[in-house]
């Protein structure tokens, strides 16, 4: 039974995490550009959800690299030039004709994995679903923030709202692990922090980053306040690290800015996971 559940949530994790990389696409543009509807090409996005639901490969572009000519080398010594194959494509890295506009399998992977290390650590408590409803979104706004340094409005806050809500359901059912009352009160404490840090050095902290540590917030008080800070401080030291990796492989200065939404979120985990086994 046990080892079903571990194997149903990676599972869904996997199959979640597959929408992921388009979405990421969509939302990775610049604060004042409207979200992406076509691939590199200006093909436009189409399928489920408005385009939103879907594969990175674009239908379009591969049809057109499939009637590409490709130029055969000229025979040594001859002036003709190559002769082109009819329907042929020359392929890009991986053997791919170029049709996929976005990274496809890093996704799947990393939210497969953590929808597992949550089941097994939260076994068939009723927060479980509510950990497997919120570790796609972690993922998606982890994506966006490495890409483009930018935590969308229009997940975080609606993050926030899913958290208070999911965990208030789980908070009514049986042998639910943790409280929803310490859960508000983690996600106010830990939004109150950030907006200080925003304060203090806006150039430093982004505003986005303030509106994620209030879903993050719920998700850690939900184990109460130990938890609250352990994955709070992970994810500073998490971003710590890598900074300081930066810098001693000169790739960065001490003031070059990071996108430090993907270290929130992995410390979340890690201070959930750490919740989850304590309870």
């Amino acid at each position: 039974m046990y080892a079903m559940l571990i194997g149903v949530a990676a599972l869904w994790g996997a199959a979640a995490g597959l929408l992921v990389p388009r979405a990421a696409y969509r939302f990775s543009v610049e604060p004042d550009d409207a979200w992406r509807d076509a691939c590199p090409a200006g093909h436009a996005l189409t399928g489920p959800g408005r385009g939103w639901l879907g594969s990175t490969r674009c239908t379009a572009c591969a049809e057109v690299g499939a009637a590409a000519p490709v130029r055969t080398p000229a025979e040594p010594g001859s002036a003709e030039p190559g002769s082109a194959e009819p329907g042929s494509a020359e392929p890009g890295p991986g053997g791919d004709t170029g049709a996929r506009y976005a990274p496809f399998l890093l996704a799947p992977v990393v939210t497969a994995l953590a929808c597992a290390a949550l089941a097994a650590a939260t076994g068939t408590r009723p927060e479980l679903a509510v950990w497997l409803l919120l570790a796609p979104v972690g993922v998606l706004l982890a994506t966006i923030d490495r890409r483009v340094h930018r935590l969308p409005d229009q997940l975080t806050l609606p993050g926030a709202v899913a958290a208070v809500v999911l965990l208030g359901v789980a908070a009514l059912l049986p042998e639910h692990g943790g409280g929803w009352l310490s859960a508000l009160l983690g996600g106010a404490t830990l939004g109150a922090f950030y907006f200080v840090l925003f304060l203090i050095n806006p150039n430093g902290m982004g505003f986005g980053d303030v509106k994620l540590a209030l879903s993050l917030g719920v998700a850690l008080g939900w184990y109460g306040w130990a938890v609250l800070f352990v994955g709070g401080f992970a994810g500073f030291l998490f971003g710590a690290v890598y900074g300081l990796g930066l810098v001693v492989m000169r790739r960065a200065g001490r003031k070059t800015g990071i996108p430090f939404g993907p270290f929130m979120i992995a410390g979340a985990l890690l201070g959930i996971l750490f919740g989850a086994l304590a309870a």
